[in-house]
């Protein structure tokens, strides 16, 4: 028995479309969702993107007083988009002061965005959802 040409199109179609993927990483596995941590310092990269977006921010680690490189997750380009940041609203060089939650090994210094603020003009971001 042949396959006909019409359903071997629409098995060929669903793998060339890329049928979108539901899996989703925890965030509870990443990070400490009941604790909060402040990072000042200046913005060294701002990487707009999908499905996380990522800031990178030069400041200081709050225990020990050393500069450190602190890697932020933040939402996809989608909805930050729809929240008003566009690639253009960070800066190389913003000073800016972000709070979140730690990554669960305080060496990789990371957050999860909760809020981030740019005290030169007052502006800010912050996380519909808090996890308390």
């Amino acid at each position: 028995m042949k396959p006909n040409l019409a359903t071997m199109s629409v098995i060929t179609g669903m793998f060339l479309t890329g049928m979108p993927v539901a899996a989703h990483h925890s965030l509870e596995g990443s990070y400490v969702m009941n604790q909060r941590v402040t990072v000042e310092g200046d913005l060294v990269q701002f990487l707009y993107r999908n499905p996380h977006s990522f800031v990178t921010i030069k400041g200081k680690n709050p225990t020990t007083g050393d500069l450190v490189m602190w890697s932020v997750e933040w939402n996809g380009a989608k909805r930050l988009g729809r929240e008003g940041v566009t690639p253009n609203t960070l800066k190389l060089g913003d000073h800016v002061v972000a709070v979140g939650q730690p990554s669960r090994n305080p060496e990789h210094h990371r957050l999860y965005m909760e809020t981030i603020t740019r005290p030169s003009d007052k502006w800010e971001w912050h996380r519909a959802h808090r996890f308390d």
